[in-house]
């Protein structure tokens, strides 16, 4: 089974501005970009830099691509039956915006089939519209609509919490 899933959001703000988001990702605290402070962090092995191991929670992947300021890759490594990629890319639109884009693309196998629709996807979805409230934040200083969890993605995360006694900080 395939999965192509994409966010974006245009800023208003030059690809300089937006780009430096990208090169952030995995800084802790300094991370300007991952919303870390709403979900398990991104955390790599080292600097953001090809080659460099990680992930988020129980996903896992390694940096596989990387032009500072523009674009970086992820290919995953876990969990099971997870086959692709996922990414952030810097996208000019015009003179005073720009696009910023996550893009995954993947194969499932096995247990991903399952996994992917009923906890995953919608995790992931509200995870990267949070993330994009955080860029837009950064580049504007306001959010002209902030993103929500639905009922259901606020029951999963209770899941969590429950089978793995982690607590997330509030925002």
């Amino acid at each position: 089974m395939g999965v192509f899933n994409v966010h974006e959001r245009v800023l208003s703000a030059g690809p300089d501005r937006v780009g430096a988001l990208i090169d952030t990702l995995s800084h802790g605290e300094h991370d300007r970009l991952w919303p870390g402070r709403l979900w398990e962090e991104m955390r790599l092995d080292r600097s953001l830099a090809v080659g460099a191991a990680g992930g988020h929670g129980p996903v896992r992947y390694t940096v596989t691509a990387y032009v500072p300021g523009t674009w970086v890759r992820f290919a995953f490594t876990g969990p099971r039956g997870f086959h692709g990629f996922h990414e952030f890319t810097v996208l000019p639109a015009d003179g005073e915006r720009t696009a910023l884009r996550h893009t995954l693309a993947m194969n499932l196998s096995g247990v991903g089939r399952l996994t992917w629709p009923l906890a995953y996807r919608p995790m992931h979805d509200s995870l990267l519209e949070d993330c994009l409230d955080r860029a837009e934040l950064a580049c504007t200083g306001a959010l002209a609509h902030r993103a929500r969890w639905s009922p259901y993605v606020r029951f999963l995360r209770h899941l969590v919490r429950l089978t793995t006694g982690r607590r997330r900080r509030k925002s």
